[in-house]
């Protein structure tokens, strides 16, 4: 699993930068000033690093001096009115920048673009004692090869991507079977149950009454 350090100040923004990043299935951890960042980049193994750029004891230009050769990607996190600091970090290096405030899903696509870049784009999601491998097509339960149709596997994946969230049977429709598709909506709940019975999810994904489904943690 991919994991990211967050090395932000103020804690609402990081504990919901964290949030952003669990959600898209991102391991992760906080720095809260720069000396602790340099402790915890030196005891563990980080793919990307989000910098704020004002932190106190050792500020994230400085940390980024001090970090650059370890090859760690770095997308800063910078005050709305810094053009200033947005030039300095480009011309030091940085792979990207943010301003703040920010939306999460502008966040993770960067975090994704940048990890496009150096290969780093996990290929697993893990959900409990599950794994999806993308790339593959395979699904293991406790490592044992669970069977999947190619809907099957559709509909998986894009409930492990968004969940804890509830999707409709009309969206599970037009993402996994298209827009053009004809048929009645009764096809997602046959496809839903048969997730259940094969990856033992009877609890895991629940029914939103006249709705659709939600899979939580």
């Amino acid at each position: 699993m991919i994991k990211i350090l967050v090395v932000e100040d103020d804690i609402a923004v990081a504990n919901l930068i964290k949030l952003n990043l669990n959600t898209a299935n991102y391991e992760s951890s906080i720095a809260f000033n720069g000396e602790e960042a340099l402790r915890v980049i030196e005891s563990d193994r980080f793919d990307l690093i989000l910098l704020d750029v004002m932190l106190p004891k050792v500020d994230g230009f400085t940390l980024f001096e001090k970090i650059k050769p370890l090859g760690i990607p770095v997308i800063f996190l910078t005050a709305k009115s810094s053009v200033a600091d947005k030039v300095y970090g480009l011309k030091a290096g940085v792979d990207d920048y943010i301003t703040k405030p920010f939306e999460g899903i502008e966040l993770l696509a960067r975090i994704e673009n940048v990890l496009r870049h150096y290969n780093k784009k996990s290929n697993i999601i893990n959900f409990k004692d599950t794994e999806v491998h993308l790339q593959e097509m395979q699904v293991k339960k406790n490592g044992e090869m669970i069977e999947l149709t190619l809907k099957e596997f559709e509909l998986l994946v894009f409930l492990v991507q968004n969940k804890n969230i509830v999707l409709t049977r009309e969206k599970l429709i037009e993402k996994i079977w298209g827009y053009d598709y004809i048929g009645e909506t009764r096809t997602i709940d046959n496809h839903i149950q048969k997730l259940r019975k094969k990856l033992e999810w009877k609890d895991e994904i629940k029914t939103v009454f006249k709705l659709g489904y939600r899979l939580e943690e």
